[in-house]
């Protein structure tokens, strides 16, 4: 993915889903997302173990999050372990087909799954593997 395309997704986006976001500040979901958050982005916790993380309702899935909020999530920013990613992407793929986004699925910096990725793709979803947000935010603001 070229800098330019990095840069696109970053300026449209406005609402960020943070699947995996710690409730624990020194945790890298947590600060990447503060970082974030301080920026302008929406962010929407989803942490089955949180009720509120950075002064968000946090929920349990992507499909737990109310349809008015599930409408305007631009990017599902995964903070999972890669073999933990397909049921995430399955979600994404969801919300894609019912109201046409998210548009991009964002696995964070040691994140890779091929084989979700590919399934997104053909979802119509753009994807970005093993890149962090925040540094990519940082790099290119």
């Amino acid at each position: 993915m070229s800098q330019d395309q990095i840069r696109d997704i970053l300026q449209k986006a406005k609402t960020i889903a943070v699947v995996g976001l710690s409730k624990e500040p020194e945790k890298d979901s947590h600060k990447v997302s503060a970082y974030l958050q301080q920026h302008g982005y929406r962010i929407i916790p989803v942490n089955p173990f949180a009720d509120e993380v950075l002064g968000e309702k946090s929920y349990r899935s992507l499909l737990d999050i109310p349809v008015e909020i599930q409408k305007t999530i631009d990017i599902v920013d995964v903070f999972r372990r890669s073999e933990d990613v397909p049921p995430i992407v399955e979600q994404a793929i969801q919300l894609k087909a019912k109201f046409g986004r998210p548009f991009v699925v964002w696995m964070q910096l040691g994140i890779v799954n091929e084989q979700a990725a590919e399934a997104a793709r053909r979802a119509g979803l753009v994807v970005v593997m093993d890149k962090c947000l925040m540094v990519e935010h940082h790099r290119l603001a």
